[in-house]
């Protein structure tokens, strides 16, 4: 979830909406009192936050979010004024992971904040093993027992999915979200056709993708 913290409703509607449609969570504040104090129930992935706030101003919630052993590793993009080079400095010095300058475009802020995102969040595997399966998923090989397997794009995304994530089960609408990404508006069929065909091309393998009846599929841990 990223947080827009921006007390103009335009710019900060714009911003969230910005974000929702690229396929990053957001919610915006107007403040920073209500910032701070949903802070000290939950944290986000990444902070939006402006300078000039009304209340608590931008660059006090930045250090005491610094100052925080809770907070200080919540990553924090902060928005200066035009000009203002004092404020980007100080901003950056107290523990910034970056700045845009106002006004800034849409397609500029979701670019900083994914690059940001990319630095903070955990590397994912590139190599990834079940029993006898293995897939690079640099080069999108996808072996079993050393023989490669011919997998289309989504077989061999489902496949990673699953093995990425052993004895959790995905049900048909989250497979499709994530593997179809957020925009496709297909049925929750096509993901059983594709666990079908996936299966069978798995060979002796293909039966360690569970059915979990009423919600979807899982990959055994047996």
């Amino acid at each position: 979830m990223i947080w827009c913290v921006e007390d103009d409703a335009s710019i900060r509607d714009i911003a969230v909406y910005a974000l929702n449609s690229t396929g990053l969570k957001a919610q915006g504040f107007s403040d920073g009192l209500s910032f701070w104090e949903t802070l000290q129930k939950e944290q986000p992935e990444l902070v939006l936050l402006d300078v000039m706030l009304p209340g608590i101003d931008g660059v006090t919630l930045l250090e005491n979010m610094k100052k925080s052993p809770k907070l200080q590793n919540i990553p924090v993009i902060m928005a200066t004024a035009k000009g203002s080079e004092y404020d980007k400095i100080r901003c950056l010095d107290i523990g910034a992971d970056d700045y845009l300058v106002k006004p800034y475009g849409m397609m500029e802020m979701v670019s900083r904040v994914k690059a940001v995102l990319r630095r903070f969040r955990p590397q994912q595997p590139t190599l990834l093993q079940y029993q006898g399966l293995t897939l690079d998923t640099q080069s999108y090989v996808a072996t079993a027992d050393g023989e490669r397997l011919h997998l289309t794009f989504r077989e061999f995304s489902l496949l990673r999915q699953l093995m990425r994530n052993p004895g959790t089960a995905f049900s048909r609408e989250q497979l499709l979200k994530d593997v179809w990404e957020t925009d496709f508006l297909g049925e929750t069929r096509t993901v059983d056709m594709h666990i079908r065909t996936l299966r069978q091309k798995l060979g002796n393998y293909g039966n360690c993708i569970e059915t979990v009846r009423n919600v979807g599929y899982r990959l055994s841990i047996k």
